[in-house]
């Protein structure tokens, strides 16, 4: 075992028992919190990346990612859209005022809404998918799902991978590696599903493995594109082995999103 595995392996054995001491048995308001830390902390890390030498729209970029964020975490908070409406037309008004050219302040305004949204409207997605009917069990099966497939796809692309998937985002990320993602999804949810949601038929417990291990497949890739595109190896150092906060959560998120709107559809 390398250094890294052994950190990623030491990362693992304390932080999953923790997630499920407080999603498992925590009140609400206490996965409610840290789903906002890990917002926060997420924003840090993207606005740290994008905005490197510039203070003021990094700053600014992190405050919108909260506000947007506080719209969905506050307890009886109504729906996202008036917030969403005023922090878009607050980007959109400062860049106007911000220095430099004009197609690099129009520009800069684009990061700024990604990482708004892909931060601070996406992740808190986490907190709906907990308050939905049976809702502790279904982040358990989302998180069971993706880790499971996550592992499975490291392990045998570090071992097996040889045909390169997308080299120009992620040249580490191998087909071998994706199927082997795909199968350890689908297993970890067909088999935990029966135990953490029994009431759901396998065979849309097995649809819902594919979705989700597609989904996270392109969240991995969306935040590698993000890295590439700024030249940067990790989002942070925060996570031993796994580098940042968002490299760790990164398949995570698009399936928290789907999940919480599917569940709003099909299981009211």
């Amino acid at each position: 075992m390398n250094a890294q595995t052994r950190s990623r392996v030491i990362t693992a054995s304390v932080g999953i028992p923790f997630l499920i001491l407080v999603i498992g048995w925590g009140r609400s308001e206490h996965f409610t919190l840290l789903v906002f830390l890990i917002t926060v902390v997420g924003l840090w890390e993207y606005f740290r990346i994008v905005f490197r030498d510039r203070l003021k729209e990094r700053s600014l970029g992190i405050l919108l990612g909260v506000l947007v964020s506080l719209s969905l975490v506050i307890p009886g908070h109504p729906e996202p859209g008036l917030p969403l409406a005023i922090v878009i037309l607050l980007a959109f008004s400062s860049h106007l005022f911000f220095g430099g050219k004009l197609e690099g302040r129009y520009q800069r305004l684009g990061w700024t809404l990604i990482g708004a949204l892909y931060i601070g409207y996406f992740v808190p997605h986490t907190v709906l998918l907990y308050e939905s009917r049976d809702g502790r069990a279904w982040v358990f099966f989302v998180l069971l799902t993706i880790m499971s497939g996550d592992t499975a796809g490291y392990f045998v692309g570090r071992s097996w991978g040889k045909n390169k998937l997308c080299p120009e985002i992620s040249p580490g990320k191998t087909v071998e590696g994706v199927i082997a993602s795909l199968a350890g999804s689908v297993l970890a949810a067909v088999v935990g599903g029966q135990f953490l949601l029994p009431a759901i038929p396998r065979v849309e417990s097995l649809l819902l493995s594919v979705v989700l291990s597609v989904l996270g497949q392109a969240g991995d890739l969306f935040e590698s594109w993000i890295k590439r595109v700024f030249s940067v190896k990790d989002s942070g150092r925060l996570l031993p082995g796994h580098g940042g906060l968002l490299d760790r959560l990164d398949s995570l998120i698009f399936p928290v999103v789907f999940m919480t709107h599917y569940l709003r559809l099909f299981h009211p």
